[in-house]
Order: structure tokens, then C-alpha cells, then sequence
């Protein structure tokens, strides 16, 4: 995976209006914490940021972080995004170690067609979007690709099933379904027969009532 240098400066004020103010700039508040040394505030540029995390790795991008000119691995942990906008608001920087495993999801894709499960009409539910893995920073793959062209009507592959790269480990559930073939629900209509039964006692219950009127 490719390494992404960008830079930071520090001494920022901390708060909601300054936050506001860095980004009318076009800058990005943010943390860096991480492998024991202490927080630091920081702000980015947003163009540059957006470059950094566009790359076909995403949000498992290594990043050079160059802070007040010292340099430090990073990945990003956190981004907080404006739930309308889609503006980034904030964005957290952890320190890693380019000899020590850490844990990042990583997306599932799947390839091939499942043939058998779509020529009885069935569909393919792709239920495990992202993996949960374990590899050092330079082993973390883009993405995880699960061919599902063997794929069966009420069939699954397992996260047990997939092939993972050299390096990379998981500890998510060996049994937990990434993708299933489900079979196309079919839906009955009741026979026009049942539904004349079931009129029947209707009908007979009005009888009673409607003798009872004659007499009176």
C-alpha cells in the first residue's frame, strides 16, 4: 500500500467557533494521538485531505502526517461528517507502527455471478460489507474479494471461506455469513372455494335474525 504524505500545523484554538472558522478557510480541525505520546491538536488542508482519502485504499490510507516537521505514520481513525452537508467537521490522526499489527475494516467485495442461484429466480444478499482484520500497516489490503459464482440456492459463504492475504488475520466470527442464496418468496392467493367457506358461517349466522323480523 502506497504511503501519502500530508502536512498539519499545530496551535489551533480549541472550540466550536474556532473549529467553524478553520473550516470557512477550507481547513480541517483534528487530533493526532497514538503510540503513547500525547494529543495534539491539529488542523489540514481540505483539498490535500480529500486526495489523501480518494485513493483506491480509502479511509485505510497510510498517511506521512508531517506535523511542525516531524513525521509520523498515521491512519485515519475517526471522521465526523455533517450529517446533512456531508462536510467533514473533524478528523482524527492515530500514530501506528509500521511493525505492529492493528485492526481496520476493510471492504468486501464480491465478483462472478452466482448462475445457479439466478437461474431459479433467487437473489444474492450480501450481508458482511466490511471485514474486521488484523495486518501491520503495510499488509493492509484495499479490499477483500469474495467470488460467488459457486454460490446455491440456500447456500452461504462464511467468513471462514474467504482467502485472506498473506499477513492478515481475523477475528470475526468463522461462522458468520458474508453472502447467502435466497430463494424467491412466492406468495399464495387463497382458492375460491376457501374464501366461499368462510363466508359460509357469515351467512348462516344473518338467517336466524332475518326470521326473527318476519316474526315480529
Amino acid at each position: 500500500m502506497a504511503e501519502i504524505t500530508l502536512k498539519a500545523t499545530t496551535g489551533r484554538e480549541l472550540g466550536s467557533g474556532p473549529s467553524k472558522r478553520i473550516r470557512v478557510e477550507g481547513k480541517v480541525p483534528g487530533v493526532v494521538y497514538g503510540l503513547d505520546a500525547d494529543p495534539i491538536p491539529v488542523t489540514v488542508e481540505w483539498k490535500p485531505l480529500r486526495e489523501a482519502l480518494t485513493t483506491d485504499a480509502g479511509l485505510n490510507a497510510l498517511i506521512d502526517l508531517e506535523v511542525d516537521g516531524d513525521v509520523a505514520l498515521t491512519i485515519v481513525k475517526e471522521l465526523q461528517r455533517h450529517p446533512i452537508r456531508g462536510d467533514v467537521l473533524h478528523i482524527d490522526f492515530l500514530r501506528v507502527s509500521a511493525d505492529a499489527e492493528i485492526t481496520v475494516e476493510v471492504p468486501i467485495v464480491l465478483e462472478g455471478e452466482a448462475k445457479a442461484v439466478l437461474s431459479e429466480g433467487g437473489t444474492v444478499d450480501h450481508l458482511l460489507h466490511a471485514l474486521a482484520i488484523n495486518a501491520k500497516p503495510a499488509d493492509i489490503p484495499n479490499e477483500i474479494v469474495v467470488d460467488i459464482s459457486d454460490l446455491e440456492i440456500n447456500g452461504s459463504i462464511h467468513v471462514s471461506d474467504i482467502k485472506l492475504p498473506s499477513g492478515v488475520s481475523t477475528d470475526v466470527d468463522p461462522e458468520e455469513s458474508v453472502v447467502t442464496g435466497t430463494q424467491a418468496s412466492i406468495e399464495t392467493e387463497p382458492a375460491a372455494g376457501e374464501e366461499g367457506a368462510e363466508a359460509a358461517p357469515a351467512a348462516e349466522g344473518e338467517a336466524p335474525a332475518a326470521e326473527g323480523d318476519g316474526e315480529g
